[in-house]
């Protein structure tokens, strides 16, 4: 906003409004003669330049009223500013910090200081396997190093507890893995693998009878489990869409064999007539158990799952896999766990590993 007006040969005074200026009783105007005597309440006043400025600023906060329009006759300058910061907060892209629009004259800054701490901590995008951490060389380059297991967040319960096949009990799984890590190189290390999920326990020896039950009940098994979660699966999205449409088919098949426990011979015979209702169902669980990481095989820390207590038979997951393996490189691969389960070769489908 421009200075108080000054008429030229008077000074004007406020009214009981702020806004609204009067001439001081006897100020002569500029029409008046020159010679007219000016009282002396019209002559010009010496005001010091920080009480003008001081005055200044009370003015802009008296209204908007009448101070937006002077403040841009007053200062183009900063109106040209300002349009040019609006521009430029407008172009902004909005990202994960809610509040980045709120503070836009200081997102250049925030952006530099991000980069900043990624050129800091080079291991923010430096991904580990289990049992191993990022730590920076002396060229400040990002490695992988084993954990220390007394690092490893303390278990809140017994359900995160787990069982190596050496039947030992760890506190949970980033303690054996940072074990496992330990030994690395070593036989015993190579040999480690997480068995199954919770304290060890004694498992009973897996009979020859029950090895060649074992695929039989968990085919069944596997077909049950995703019949149960497609009825389940309103809201919770626990399958995908491509998913359900495969599981539709098998869940309004007349000829599907409800859930019980049923002779091994109902099993067999049911598979042979029901075929195509497996072939799905075994594709899947390959798909849910390969995960750590996604490659194709299943190692033997993949299949801890299947060693849990509700899986039928589990005392013979190890052993009935170990049968799997055919070429004995200690991983399952997808031909090899399908025809684990009787699924014929050419039925062996990677697209239905979905």
């Amino acid at each position: 906003m421009g200075p108080a007006p000054r008429h030229a040969g008077g000074l004007w005074k406020l009214t009981k409004d702020p806004f609204l200026p009067e001439k001081v009783g006897g100020c002569p105007r500029p029409s008046d003669p020159p010679e007219r005597a000016q009282p002396a309440a019209c002559l010009p006043l010496r005001v010091p330049i920080a009480m003008r400025a001081w005055i200044f600023f009370l003015l802009c906060l008296a209204g908007r009223a009448l101070a937006a329009p002077q403040q841009q006759e007053a200062l183009p300058d900063e109106t040209e500013v300002v349009e040019e910061m609006v521009a430029e907060v407008s172009e902004v892209t909005v990202g994960a910090n809610p509040v980045q629009v709120e503070v836009g004259e200081f997102d250049e800054g925030a952006e530099e200081a991000e980069e900043e701490v990624v050129a800091e901590n080079p291991c923010q995008n430096h991904h580990c396997k289990h049992g191993k951490v990022c730590e920076l060389d002396e060229n400040n380059t990002p490695m992988c190093v084993c954990q220390d297991p007394t690092s490893c967040p303390a278990p809140i319960g017994e359900f995160e507890k787990v069982c190596s096949n050496d039947n030992k009990t760890f506190d949970s799984s980033c303690h054996f893995f940072a074990t496992k890590c330990t030994l690395e190189g070593t036989k015993k290390g190579h040999k480690l693998h997480l068995d199954y999920i919770g304290s060890c326990k004694y498992i009973p020896p897996c009979l020859d009878s029950e090895l060649t039950e074992f695929p039989l009940r968990m085919r069944d098994w596997l077909k049950n489990v995703l019949v149960t979660l497609y009825e389940r699966d309103e809201d919770n999205n626990l399958l995908t869409e491509k998913q359900k449409l495969r599981v539709k088919k098998i869940h309004e098949n007349e000829k599907r064999l409800e859930a019980g426990d049923h002779p091994v011979e109902l099993l067999a015979r049911d598979f042979e007539k029901n075929y195509n209702m497996y072939i799905f169902p075994v594709h899947w669980q390959f798909g849910q158990l390969d995960q750590h990481p996604i490659d194709g095989y299943l190692s033997h820390t993949e299949l801890a799952p299947l060693r849990a207590p509700l899986i039928p038979m589990e005392h013979c997951t190890t052993r009935f896999f170990e049968t799997c393996d055919l070429d004995n490189d200690k991983y399952i691969a997808l031909d090899e766990w399908a025809g684990c389960f009787g699924i014929k070769e050419k039925d062996i489908d990677k697209d239905l590993v979905i």
